[in-house]
């Protein structure tokens, strides 16, 4: 998916909304686990209910390859459920040297190997250029940098001094020399609030994709107002807050009921910004 079929996803469904499919046998309804694939169930819902309101779903492989063999055959069915012009994150934060890169890159780019062909893969910078650029090679596949993250120990490395910038905007600048926003996108923290402003100055066209709305306490107007482009440039991620907004049989319509409030908001957003 192109960055500009990404922003007519957006204008088409009046939102900017990423649903986090962070599936566990232990958080989702019991009734479910009658199922021979509880967790794939789970997410099959999950999306029926809310493809209309979100423009991208996000799987966090932590908590499908924590199940092995069962998990990875999980993660494959349920990329291939998430409709084709929905925007696929895989989350699976990986980063190594080229060649072992290079397979990671394979293992969600391509589906002639994998059977998975996921629009994108967050990926760690630490190791540099070479651990970054194997999944740039891939037409048309984004990599979602890990800039500004939303967890409590972010401070412990990112917000170090490296010279004049702290270390996640030598992250931003260094990267934009390896690809273009085209191609490239940074995960900012729906925490770090007015730090979108910081990042806006050294990324002003690239997508955002934010987590950190709704269990994490992240205040979706504050991202907007410092993070929001001319193209909107924002995918605000929530996972626990739609998709466990319920333990019971009506899960699912739940979870439509917080999306559909996220949505909303993004649409008042996008109007008063004229974007749509």
């Amino acid at each position: 998916m192109t960055k500009q079929q990404l922003f007519e996803q957006i204008q088409k469904k009046r939102s900017f909304l990423c649903v986090g499919l962070d599936s566990s046998l232990d958080k989702i309804p019991q009734h479910l686990l009658k199922y021979e694939n509880p967790i794939l169930e789970f997410n099959k819902q999950i999306i029926d209910a809310t493809k209309d309101l979100c423009v991208a779903y996000k799987p966090n492989t932590a908590f499908y390859e924590c199940y092995g063999k069962k998990g990875w055959e999980t993660l494959t069915e349920t990329w291939k459920y998430i409709p084709q012009d929905i925007f696929s994150i895989a989350d699976a934060k990986r980063g190594d040297i080229g060649n072992t890169s290079a397979m990671y890159a394979e293992t969600f780019f391509n589906a002639a190997s994998s059977e998975m062909s996921f629009d994108s893969v967050t990926v760690a910078p630490y190791m540099g250029s070479d651990s970054v650029t194997p999944f740039l090679n891939f037409k048309d596949k984004w990599v979602i940098l890990l800039a500004l993250t939303s967890n409590v120990g972010h401070a412990d490395f990112q917000l170090q001094e490296v010279g004049a910038d702290r270390l996640f905007e030598k992250v931003i600048k260094t990267s934009q020399t390896w690809a273009t926003d085209e191609q490239m996108m940074y995960v900012v923290g729906a925490t770090r609030g007015a730090a979108f402003g910081d990042v806006r100055k050294l990324a002003p066209e690239h997508f955002l994709l934010v987590p950190g709305v709704g269990a994490q306490g992240g205040d979706l107007s504050e991202v907007c107002k410092y993070g929001l482009n001319s193209q909107c440039g924002l995918l605000i991620n929530s996972s626990r807050g739609i998709i466990y907004a319920s333990q019971g049989a009506d899960f699912a319509e739940r979870a439509r009921e917080e999306a559909l409030k996220l949505q909303q908001e993004m649409e008042q957003i996008l109007v008063k910004a004229g974007l749509v």
